[in-house]
C-alpha cells in the first residue's frame, strides 16, 4: 500500500496562493504609482532617472509666450510683430483696516480694486500690420481685444480689452530700432486655465 502525505502538498499550495497573492500587490502598487501620467510602469524604465513629472520638466519656456490682438472687427488674430519681451503685471490696490485693537500692534489689509497690464517690447518692424493697426488703435484710443498664448503648445493662456497707454519708440546709434507697449486693462483679464473660451483662435 501506498501513502501519501496531504501536509506538503497543502504548504505547496499554500506557498503558491502567498506568491500569486504577492505579485497581484506589488502590481497594484505599481500602477498606483504611474496611475494618471499615461505613462506604463515599464516606460522609460519605470523612471529611474528620467523624471517627467518633475516641475523642471513642466517648465514653459518665456521665449514661447506671445501676445496677439484682434483686428477691429474680430475677423482676424495677429502675433504683434518683433516680440523680445512680455510682462503681465497684475495688481490690487492696499485697504488699511487698522483698528486699536488690532494684535500686537500691526497694521491689517485687505485687498481693493484689482487692475491689469500688460508690456510687450522688442525689434520695430515699421511695414508689419500688426504695428500699422496698433498704431492707428493708440492714435484713435480704440479698446483693443488682446490675447496672451503658447506658441508652442498652441493654447491662449490670457485675454481681455485693454487701451494701449504707452508705444515709444527707440533707434539708438549702434542698435536696431525697437518698441515698447504698454496695454492697460478694461475690465477682467480672463485666464484661460480657469475660464477657457468655447474657441481658441490663434494668429497663422
Amino acid at each position: 500500500m501506498v501513502w501519501f502525505s496531504t501536509h506538503s502538498g497543502s504548504a505547496m499550495d499554500g506557498k503558491r496562493k502567498f506568491e500569486r497573492k504577492e505579485q497581484k500587490e506589488m502590481k497594484r502598487y505599481k500602477n498606483q504609482l504611474f496611475e494618471g501620467s499615461g505613462t506604463s510602469s515599464t516606460a522609460y524604465d519605470s523612471s529611474a532617472y528620467c523624471d517627467f513629472s518633475s516641475a523642471s520638466a513642466k517648465a514653459i519656456a518665456g521665449k514661447d509666450i506671445l501676445v496677439a490682438f484682434w483686428n477691429a472687427d474680430g475677423s482676424k488674430i495677429l502675433a504683434v510683430a518683433g516680440q523680445q519681451s512680455l510682462t503681465i503685471n497684475r495688481s490690487a490696490d492696499t485697504i488699511e483696516v487698522t483698528t486699536k485693537d488690532t494684535d500686537g500692534g500691526w497694521k491689517a489689509y485687505i485687498a481693493g480694486t484689482k487692475e491689469w497690464s500688460i508690456d510687450v517690447g522688442g525689434i520695430f518692424v515699421k511695414d508689419d500690420e500688426s504695428h500699422r493697426l496698433l498704431s492707428g488703435y493708440f492714435e484713435d484710443g480704440e479698446p483693443v481685444c488682446i490675447k496672451v498664448y503658447n506658441n508652442k503648445t498652441k493654447a491662449g493662456m490670457f485675454g481681455g480689452l485693454a487701451v494701449i497707454t504707452d508705444y515709444p519708440l527707440e533707434a539708438p546709434h549702434d542698435d536696431s530700432m525697437t518698441y515698447s507697449m504698454s496695454f492697460s486693462g478694461m475690465g477682467a483679464l480672463v485666464d484661460f486655465s480657469k475660464d477657457k473660451p468655447a474657441t481658441d483662435t490663434l494668429p497663422e
